[in-house]
């Protein structure tokens, strides 16, 4: 009878190295129904679909000091945005949630992008010049150069996949650009990654505005729905939204923004495709259509409130944070060495 034969050590295969996912929110205010459906219920979705990739989640808090913040209540926001994180359905257990002021490599790779960025590069950035416009006091220099804070963020994990909206497709290839550059002049560096867009949901616009994105800075509070307003609040606010006067519930953006916008709410939170929501309510008024959305909405984030009263005060928030910077801390200060020793930095040998 033949003997079994076992490969040897060096004969066995090698285990497929884990991708990385890389995502951050800033912690100035509270979040949207806008961020859920564009990012926070995407991330729950990935987490359980992506069993190859390690998920790396921040609060973007240098990100919010662009502008004046308010220390207490900066400090109030960070924290109530990770509990918002958690009560949306990240598990801990799955995703490395942490604060990105506690990384200190995010500042320091920061840095050595906007030494290897140009100041044309960071000019044309769109989003620079819509925020440059609306600055009523005088503009500081990281609200033009965070694009390059923004590309450390996603450079330091070598992450492959970047969840990102529409309006971020220029900052994601401008940090695919840092990392082509630096790998030409250091060699061999970054992982150059690639960004991943929501196939639904990813740019929820303003319920007032409906061709603007919805925005928690937005004079107008009925213009968009936060995740811990008051359920009756969120009725109101969708009863009030905007549509147009033909009544037919039809979803096109260019002629029909304000039902398109609700539609589109409407599926991402259900997951009824948006062709079987026009034929449901082909013969209803778009009174009947919102008061059901408004009870979508309120079903939506009802369980979300729940769970964020449970976190925002508990411990165990804190142990979560923790356990997320240390992982983070220990990927980001291996790559900053890897660096330091291309660049020629210090006295890393």
């Amino acid at each position: 009878m033949p003997t079994k034969t076992t490969k040897k050590k060096s004969e066995q295969p090698t285990p497929k190295p884990m991708k990385r996912l890389v995502s951050g929110i800033k912690p100035t205010g509270q979040l949207t129904l806008g961020n859920y459906i564009g990012a926070l219920k995407q991330f729950v979705k990935l987490q359980d679909e992506l069993i190859d990739t390690e998920f790396f989640i921040f609060i973007a808090d240098l990100h919010a000091i662009t502008t004046p913040q308010e220390r207490q209540e900066l400090k109030k926001n960070i924290r109530s945005v990770a509990a918002v994180y958690l009560a949306c359905g990240l598990d801990p257990e799955k995703v490395n949630l942490f604060i990105q002021s506690e990384v200190n490599e995010h500042a320091v790779l920061g840095y050595i992008m906007e030494s290897t960025a140009y100041i044309g590069e960071m000019e044309r950035m769109t989003q620079y010049k819509d925020k440059k416009v609306k600055q009523t006091e005088g503009i500081r220099t990281s609200l033009m150069t965070y694009p390059a804070l923004m590309a450390a963020d996603i450079l330091l994990y070598d992450a492959d996949i970047v969840p990102i909206g529409d309006d971020q497709k220029q900052h994601l290839e401008l940090t695919r650009n840092l990392a082509t550059r630096f790998n030409h002049l250091y060699g061999d560096t970054f992982v150059v990654p690639e960004g991943f867009f929501p196939e639904t949901g990813a740019r929820i616009m303003s319920l007032s505005e409906p061709s603007k994105k919805m925005d928690k800075s937005n004079e107008n509070a009925k213009s968009y729905i936060m995740l811990l307003d008051d359920l009756g609040t969120v009725r109101n606010k969708i009863k009030s939204a905007v549509t147009d006067s033909d009544g037919f519930i039809k979803y096109d953006v260019k002629k029909k923004p304000g039902i398109s916008n609700l539609l589109t709410i409407y599926s991402s939170l259900t997951d009824i495709p948006i062709k079987e929501l026009e034929k449901q309510y082909k013969d209803k008024s778009y009174s009947a259509f919102k008061t059901d959305l408004g009870e979508v909405v309120a079903d939506a984030l009802r369980p979300i409130q729940q769970r964020y009263f449970e976190y925002i005060n508990n411990p165990r928030l804190d142990e979560i944070l923790d356990q997320g910077a240390e992982r983070a801390k220990l990927i980001a200060s291996r790559k900053i060495q890897k660096v330091f020793k291309k660049m020629g930095l210090g006295r890393v040998k």
